[in-house]
């Protein structure tokens, strides 16, 4: 039957560029994704390659905590 804990988390994935340069000067704001990893397949931290409509390129957004 089902297990106690969910195996598909929800994570929140963040602009590792924006936090990095302390967020670019023309912009306010941080670029967040929500997504779905499995805990079972992928126990360390997820990290994606998404654009960034604040850096205005393709940056790697990796997983933070809530």
């Amino acid at each position: 039957m089902a297990k106690g804990k969910d195996v598909r988390i929800p994570v929140l994935l963040e602009c590792t560029a924006c936090v990095r340069n302390g967020v670019n000067k023309e912009s306010t704001g941080i670029s967040r994704y929500i997504t779905q990893k499995n805990r079972h397949n992928t126990p360390n931290r997820l990290e994606l390659l998404k654009f960034c409509p604040y850096c205005n390129k393709h940056t790697i957004h990796g997983e933070i905590k809530k």
